[in-house]
């Protein structure tokens, strides 16, 4: 568990944060709602780290016993609350783990701090459980949840928390991550920070991963040869695509900034601002023979095969569909 300092992006969070510490108005109840991966738990960890915080000066101070005990994961005043159901967080959960705990006062902290990732699993009833004790906190109770989506709050709930929103962290600040920290070289980081949209925790995924370049190869092999396929060749391929069906979202992210680099060149001719700049020729040779509008047929397209496999539609189907609106509109 790191400070403040260590989180890319979120400035705006974390002065809020730091500014209701110093005046000494911290809510009893924060919502942290942004996608997955966009660093809720590493924010939520960094404030709970803060206020628990005995040392001078800066907070948190990273040495006092506090924040020791809180970077192991072992502060007994900062709770993360657990669930053994995948898709819910009951009302048991939440009586055991924060409704009857909040009745004993801190161990040696200044607070108890709950945080309850995942908090758009909570079940109404288990919703209800919490509301009491937000609606009448003890002093030094503080709950902090973290989702990807606040509407699925109650109202009560959401009317009595502080929301935090966490954006998009900019792609230059993604990039020099993964290079410092990572060591990805320039061209990689690129085409990770532009791929993974300001989500610092997919970008980490997707820079580590093996799969990640192989995804990608199979994809520029479509991209480059579609355009000579016979049908027969096209469901051949589908097959191929069938080991990626667990990351069927980042095969088709991948072709969705193909085709937005397609869009950019054509338009601009500016190479600076394309992701796949080691395959400028392929571009080149392409923007040739396609229009904008057989361009824009096949983003639709792309987004209509995320939308049917969602919905279990059969992924052969929806494979095969694609790569011919892919053959037909942009290679004619």
């Amino acid at each position: 568990m790191a400070g403040f300092k260590e989180i890319i992006g979120h400035k705006r969070e974390i002065a809020h944060l730091t500014k209701a510490m110093e005046a000494g108005k911290v809510s009893h109840a924060y919502i942290f709602s942004g996608a997955k991966g966009t660093g809720k738990l590493t924010l939520a960890d960094a404030f709970a780290m803060a206020l628990q915080c005995t040392g001078e000066g800066e907070r948190p101070c990273g040495s006092c016993h506090s924040c020791q005990q809180a970077a192991s994961g072992n502060h007994p005043d900062i709770i993360h609350l657990t669930h053994e159901k995948p898709n819910s967080i009951g009302v048991e959960d939440v009586r055991e783990q924060l409704v009857g705990d909040v009745q004993i006062r801190p161990y040696n902290g200044k607070y108890k701090i709950y945080i309850i990732p995942e908090a758009e699993k909570l079940t109404v009833q288990a919703q209800n459980a919490i509301l009491k004790t937000i609606e009448e906190p003890p002093e030094y109770a503080i709950i902090l949840l973290l989702t990807t989506n606040e509407q699925s709050f109650l109202d009560t709930i959401r009317s009595r928390c502080v929301l935090l929103q966490l954006k998009p962290v900019p792609d230059e600040q993604v990039k020099a991550y993964l290079m410092e920290h990572l060591q990805i070289p320039d061209y990689e980081a690129d085409i990770c920070s532009a791929f993974a949209q300001g989500n610092i925790g997919k970008a980490i995924r997707l820079a580590s991963s093996e799969d990640f370049n192989s995804i990608k190869g199979s994809a520029m092999r479509l991209v480059r040869n579609v355009g000579k396929m016979e049908i027969s060749e096209i469901i051949e391929y589908v097959k191929e695509v069938q080991e990626y069906k667990v990351s069927i979202e980042d095969y088709l992210d991948i072709l969705a900034l193909w085709y937005r680099d397609m869009v950019y060149f054509k338009a601009t001719r500016d190479i600076d601002g394309i992701i796949f700049k080691d395959e400028i020729r392929t571009i080149r040779e392409t923007v040739r023979v396609c229009s904008y509008e057989g361009v824009e047929e096949v983003m639709k397209a792309i987004e209509t095969a995320k939308a049917r496999l969602a919905a279990n539609v059969n992924f052969d189907l929806t494979m095969e569909l694609l790569f011919l609106v892919i053959k037909e509109n942009i290679h004619g």
